[in-house]
């Protein structure tokens, strides 16, 4: 994650940027917009529990592409089913026993809590906790029969957005195959630009778009590949693009970096309007092959290495590389799990959070504040930079979300006098919420939060409702909730980045050293894709790690080396992921070798040498 912060002096123009508009994000927000308004309109219609809730869940159950909104919804009614089977057994044991039936909430939230730390299970088990320790809540604050109809209630929270999602999704929703294609017509235009007429504006999207790699493409590739609608040929040829796109974008860096490998004019423009008719080719569903490359004139030798390397990225463009090696495969649980205590001190904090906030609401006979429960379990992460970033992130939605939620309360909804009227005013409320959501992932939680508050506020019951004090006491739970995690994940085994970030470093230098050493192009171009995701994590890291508080955080000097190091490896991998024999690439590879070894120098780190 990165953060929202906004470094002083910058004033508005970075938060200008992050609500820009982007590809695929109108679409994507009106369509969360959409479901959220249907969701709203069935919930009204059979005056179900929790209306706000059940709308929010859209949010969890829909992404960009078509495969995902189509999984996901399935999955969580699946897993919704089995957690409230789990919960009907333990009442037989825990319902009558006040005492039983806390341990046994506190227990199986350290359980999923423990697998959000130490397994693949981190985007879900949070989720699994809550739903659990929320509905056994409910069966103890509820008499009876309408317990029991209480979690039926929470199971059709999943089921009513999971159906109506599915539906829509089915005809509405983007494939991904067409996202893939769209973000790599978008990559070969940005390269044309940057041989055509490179500016700040260019250079900075470059930067963005190594940073980013290939981790989202593969991502939309792998569910292209699952939902069979395209063939195995199509999925491998635009596989190969997005690995050459990469390619691409390092050799341009290479130019940007180097003077003596700047490309002549008329070749940057020959080859910028060849790269303009790959991105018509891409973006009307094909995808090129067997590119013609105009020929150069004599170059000099940086210019000739950068030419061959760009001249095959685009005569290979599409044709799938069979030496390409396979991905690496992670088991369920991490190397670590049952060996670093860090796993269950996580799961052990956030489960203590979670049990403050329940017991205080319980014994103040305040269960209006349940929200500040929900919250412990959202917030919380391994870290305190995650956890205190997920904190500014939450205060700041809900505050947003809740002031837009009030607002409406007292001025609109008095004077509403139809069902067509309220569900136009969720569908503005969540394109807007959806809108900052769809973003980048230094504000999207924002915009998650901004979502809940604002359902808070308006969506109260099966009818139209005026209760200021309902808004007030769940705001009021969402900041408690906040406070409590951040006092005890403050003071309770405070866990820095900074171990993290060593270990990134170090695998940072591994893998460089990998790059160094491939023999190969297409082992260079695989090497050089894995080395820009570990940067891409050192550098989230070093972004939130200034959440956290003084007394752990590193010194400004030890954080100012890192990021030393990181410009100057980028600087580096750019060459090494060329392929030529010249003297001249030779000598600006160990120029700045040199230049990273005099970083580790300064670090005082026993690394070997590159």
């Amino acid at each position: 994650m990165a953060p929202l912060a906004i470094e002083r002096g910058d004033g508005l123009a970075p938060i200008g940027a992050l609500l820009a508009p982007a590809p695929g994000r109108l679409t994507f927000a009106a369509r969360l917009a959409f479901l959220c308004a249907i969701t709203t309109l069935v919930t009204e219609t059979y005056q179900t529990l929790d209306i706000a809730l059940t709308a929010y869940v859209v949010f969890f159950l829909n992404k960009p592409d078509r495969m995902s909104s189509l999984i996901l919804p399935v999955v969580m009614t699946i897993v919704i089913t089995v957690l409230i089977g789990l919960v009907f057994f333990l009442a037989q044991f825990v319902l009558d026993d006040p005492g039983l039936r806390v341990l046994s909430m506190a227990l199986l939230s350290f359980g999923f809590l423990f697998l959000v730390s130490a397994s693949k299970l981190r985007p879900l088990g949070q989720i699994f906790a809550l739903i659990v320790a929320y509905a056994l809540d409910l069966l103890g604050s509820i008499p009876g029969e309408l317990a029991t109809r209480g979690l039926l209630y929470i199971w059709l929270c999943v089921g009513i957005p999971a159906g109506i999602s599915i539906l829509f999704n089915l005809l509405g929703a983007t494939p991904p195959r067409r996202l893939v294609q769209a973000a790599l017509a978008r990559r070969v235009r940005l390269a044309a630009r940057l041989l055509c007429a490179p500016d700040s504006q260019a250079r900075h999207e470059l930067a963005k778009a190594l940073r980013e790699a290939n981790g989202e493409v593969d991502e939309w590739l792998g569910r292209a590949a699952a939902e069979k609608s395209s063939p195995a040929t199509d999925i491998a040829a635009l596989r190969q693009a997005a690995r050459a796109s990469i390619a691409l974008f390092l050799a341009l860096d290479f130019v940007e970096r180097t003077p003596g490998a700047v490309l002549p004019a008329p070749l940057a423009q020959a080859l910028g309007r060849t790269l303009e008719e790959m991105a018509a080719i891409l973006e009307q569903g094909g995808y090129p092959l067997h590119v013609a490359v105009p020929l150069p004139p004599s170059l000099p030798p940086l210019a000739q290495v950068a030419y061959d390397e760009i001249a095959d990225c685009l005569q290979r463009f599409a044709e799938p590389d069979t030496e390409a090696p396979a991905p690496e495969k992670a088991g369920f649980f991490l190397p670590d799990a049952f060996t670093n205590p860090q796993h269950v001190r996580y799961a052990l904090k956030a489960t203590v959070a979670a049990m403050i906030c329940y017991m205080t609401y319980s014994l103040l006979n305040w269960p209006s504040i349940h929200t500040c429960l929900i919250t412990a379990y959202i917030v919380s992460f391994p870290t305190v930079a995650e956890s205190v970033e997920k904190l500014v992130l939450r205060i700041t939605g809900c505050l947003v979300g809740a002031a837009l939620g009030l607002l409406v309360l007292i001025f609109l909804i008095p004077a509403y006098d139809s069902i067509i009227a309220l569900l136009l005013t969720i569908f503005l409320g969540t394109f807007a919420a959806a809108w900052v959501a769809a973003g980048s992932p230094r504000i999207a939680y924002v915009g998650l939060q901004f979502a809940f508050a604002f359902f808070l506020c308006v969506l109260q019951g099966s009818g139209p409702a005026f209760d200021m004090v309902v808004a007030r006491d769940r705001v009021i739970g969402i900041l408690f909730g906040n406070l409590v995690v951040y006092l005890v994940f403050t003071q309770l085994w405070p866990v820095s980045l900074k171990d993290h970030i060593e270990n990134g470093v170090a695998k940072l230098l591994q893998r460089l050293a990998e790059l160094k050493q491939a023999a190969d192009r297409s082992s260079r171009r695989a090497a050089s894709v894995q080395l820009l995701a570990v940067r891409a994590a050192v550098e989230d890291d070093l972004d939130v790690v200034r959440y956290e508080p003084a007394n752990i955080r590193p010194p400004a000097d030890w954080l100012s080396l890192r990021r030393e190091l990181l410009d100057r490896t980028a600087a580096l991998q750019a060459p090494l992921a060329l392929a030529g024999q010249q003297q001249a690439l030779r000598n600006v590879v160990s120029g700045r070798v040199a230049e990273v070894e005099r970083v580790l120098t300064r670090m005082g780190e026993a690394h070997a040498t590159l």
